[in-house]
């Protein structure tokens, strides 16, 4: 299994550099994004992001990025650019896309509204609605709907978590002062999950996670 997941990393890692190798001369263009050239690099993202953007699970889970919203995308791509979020693939991409293609990509993600990929366990179901909802009150956790939007589909900078694959969600929040928030001299708003992340218990994480992952 070892052996399967380097070369699927590899493989990834190698379709980055290609892409980004590609994607220089884009840069010294005008700033319009044709829709074949839009086309080409969905199709790219397609790889690891999987049809439609649905999120992918491989050896690691890949993240739904259909329907989020535009701004939470471009500040991302930007955050793996200052080195702000820790990814060696989608460092390489970030660096290869004009912003004029970022904010191309970003219109036609928060366009797609595949059905969820689901696959969580539905018995955490309602413990994370109620978490979601109401937060945990005796941990100091606020409700993830007061960011994220009641119906989970995010506002601005605070992403969409509606569909999310939710080992993805589990994965990112259990190592997330090891990959977001890394450049303190450019702080975002994805600081304020700190204490989230040490104040939920795995259970807490795993119930928010499943619930969400099932939203449409």
């Amino acid at each position: 299994m070892k052996t399967i997941g380097f070369r699927m990393l590899s493989h990834a890692a190698i379709l980055a550099l290609l892409f980004s190798a590609s994607a220089h001369a884009e840069e010294k263009a005008s700033g319009s994004v044709s829709e074949q050239d839009l086309q080409a690099k969905l199709s790219y993202c397609q790889t690891c992001h999987g049809v439609s953007a649905q999120g992918f699970r491989g050896s690691n889970p890949m993240p739904r990025l259909a329907g989020q919203q535009t701004e939470y995308i471009v500040n991302q791509l930007q955050a793996f650019i200052e080195h702000r979020r820790s990814n060696p693939v989608m460092g390489n991409v970030a660096h290869a896309l004009s912003p004029a293609m970022v904010a191309a990509l970003a219109a036609s993600f928060k366009s797609f509204d595949p059905p969820p990929l689901g696959g969580a366990p539905k018995d955490l179901v309602a413990q994370g609605k109620k978490i979601f909802e109401e937060g945990v009150p005796s941990a100091e956790v606020p409700p993830c709907a007061s960011c994220h939007g009641d119906d989970a589909k995010g506002n601005g900078a605070f992403p969409r978590l509606a569909g999310q694959l939710n080992d993805y969600i589990i994965r990112k929040v259990t190592n997330w002062s090891k990959e977001r928030g890394l450049n303190p001299d450019k702080p975002d708003n994805s600081a304020m999950m700190v204490a989230i992340t040490h104040n939920l218990t795995s259970e807490q994480l795993a119930a928010v996670a499943a619930y969400v992952s099932y939203l449409k």
